[in-house]
Order: structure tokens, then C-alpha cells, then sequence
């Protein structure tokens, strides 16, 4: 899958994905297993929390993270929410708006939701990974590295540049309600 590099030293992929959803299966269980760890993750930290969702309404495969941050909004999830369709995070502007994060807020926990491309059999997976992660790597873009942990759905396989834009808006939309529900589920 593509990209996850924001590995420690010694680390696999195994050891920081924490679990992960298919709409395949579409299972309760594996809602409430996600949900489940999200509250574990956030529930003792002090720290102010970000959701902050990247990608473009531009896009459709791109649109997964403001569709989220919209959601996430209307359900009045009760932590600070940046990237939403009316105000997008995307390669333009996540430098300025991770600066304003940091002016804002000190040191905040930062929960990175982003749409990334991967095998055709991973289409619809939906992975929640501890450690940071670079957006827009796999369309070559080079942007800070962030977060503490971060979902990333799978939209569509690796072909550069054609499959985000060539991604069907219903996969994206399910994957935007599912992860919303995981997260709404989790506070």
C-alpha cells in the first residue's frame, strides 16, 4: 500500500497498523474493533486534538479527507476538525495551515485522515496506523511528514496521477461515512 513509510527504526507495517476495515465484509465488528482503539488512542491524552483531514474537493478520490472533516463536523465530534469540502487541507495550503495548528495550539495530538491508493484487492480498506505519514507521496508531492496517527482509506490502485482522479465517488463516499461512523463510535 502506498504510502506508509513513516516508520521507526526496527518497525514493520505490521507492528504500527493497529487494525483495519473492508467494506467487503461490512462488518459491525470490525467498526466497533476500530472505534475501539481510536478511543484508546485518544481518550488518555492531555493534549488538544486535531483531526486534520487532507485532500481536495477537487478531486474525487481526493475528496475522502474533506468529506470526513465535513462529517465529522455535522456530528459535532467534540475535537478541533481542519480540511472540510468549504475549507480543503490540500498541497496548496497544509504548510500554512500546519503552521497556524502550531501557532494555535502547543504541542497538539494530531489525527491525520487522508485518502491513499494501494493494490486493486485493497480498494475499500480503511487502515488506522500509528506514526506520521506524508501526503501526496504517492502523486510525488513533496509535504511535511505528520501526525501521531492517521486513517488512510484506500480509494483506488497505484497508477500515478490518473486514479485519483478517475476514482468513483461511491467508494469514496462509503469510506467518508464509514470512517466518520468509526470515529463518531470512538467519542
Amino acid at each position: 500500500m502506498y504510502p506508509f513509510n513513516g516508520r521507526k527504526k526496527g518497525e514493520t507495517k505490521k507492528e504500527m497498523q493497529y487494525c483495519n476495515y473492508t467494506l467487503e465484509t461490512e462488518g459491525e465488528g470490525e467498526i466497533d474493533e476500530m472505534s475501539f482503539q481510536i478511543a484508546r488512542i485518544l481518550r488518555p491524552t492531555s493534549k488538544e486534538i486535531i483531526f486534520l483531514c487532507i485532500g481536495s474537493d477537487r478531486s474525487t478520490g481526493d475528496s475522502f479527507g474533506p468529506l470526513v472533516g465535513t462529517m465529522l463536523r455535522e456530528n459535532q465530534v467534540p475535537y478541533h476538525v481542519f480540511g472540510t469540502l468549504a475549507e480543503p487541507v490540500h498541497a496548496l495550503n497544509l504548510k500554512s495551515v500546519f503552521k497556524e495548528i502550531k501557532k494555535q495550539f502547543k504541542n497538539p495530538f494530531i489525527f491525520g485522515i487522508d485518502a491513499c491508493l494501494g493494490g486493486y484487492h485493497q480498494i475499500g480498506s480503511i487502515f488506522l496506523t500509528k506514526g506520521s505519514f506524508s501526503p501526496g507521496e504517492a502523486m510525488s508531492k513533496s509535504l511535511p511528514e505528520l501526525g501521531d496517527y492517521h486513517l488512510k482509506a484506500v480509494v483506488n490502485y497505484f497508477l500515478p496521477h490518473q486514479s485519483l482522479n478517475g476514482t468513483r465517488l461511491d467508494t469514496v463516499m462509503n469510506l467518508a461515512k464509514i470512517t466518520t461512523k468509526i470515529i463518531v463510535k470512538a467519542v
